[in-house]
């Protein structure tokens, strides 16, 4: 049975990482998503185009790995009510660009994370957090769990 793990992390790079890692373990990246506030300033607060990491231009994060959070720079930009504009990939991408009226939290509870964990992921996008989520199967839950927590994601869920 298809579960849904989700976490956020404060480190994009560490983001970056397990996106990797969950590929190079053969995980379909047609199951994993990535969401992450874009306010047209870099991790390291410059105004867009003016640092080595301008996630509009996909410089820098996740580019020097070629991990799958470096392409949330070609990834649409999405007006999230209640969060603002934020950078997404995979399904939880296309989830939310039909879901305007139900934002973030609406998103994650269509794939089945509670409204009350829902809230509390929105919150750390709002503030900056990477989240994560992947869909796998019961065997592979514990890993990408351990993988999770392994790399520094805090509100680790599974559903």
């Amino acid at each position: 049975m298809a579960k849904t793990v989700v976490g956020s992390f404060s480190d994009q790079h560490a983001a970056d990482t397990v996106v990797h890692e969950l590929e190079h373990n053969g995980v379909d990246d047609k199951k994993i998503s990535v969401i992450a506030r874009h306010d047209g300033h870099t991790e390291k607060g410059h105004p867009t185009g003016h640092g080595t990491h301008d996630l509009s231009s996909g410089i820098g994060w996740g580019a020097a790995t070629g991990g799958a959070v470096g392409l949330l720079a070609s990834a649409g930009a999405l007006a999230i009510p209640g969060v603002g504009p934020i950078l997404a990939m995979g399904p939880l991408a296309a989830t939310l660009s039909g879901a305007a009226a139900g934002g973030l939290v609406g998103g994650l509870m269509d794939y089945g994370i509670p409204k009350g964990e829902s809230e509390h992921l929105e919150q750390d996008v709002k503030h900056g957090n990477v989240l994560v989520m992947v869909q796998t199967d019961e065997p592979e839950v514990e890993k990408a769990q351990r993988l999770f927590k392994d790399h520094g994601a805090h509100d680790v869920y599974v559903h």
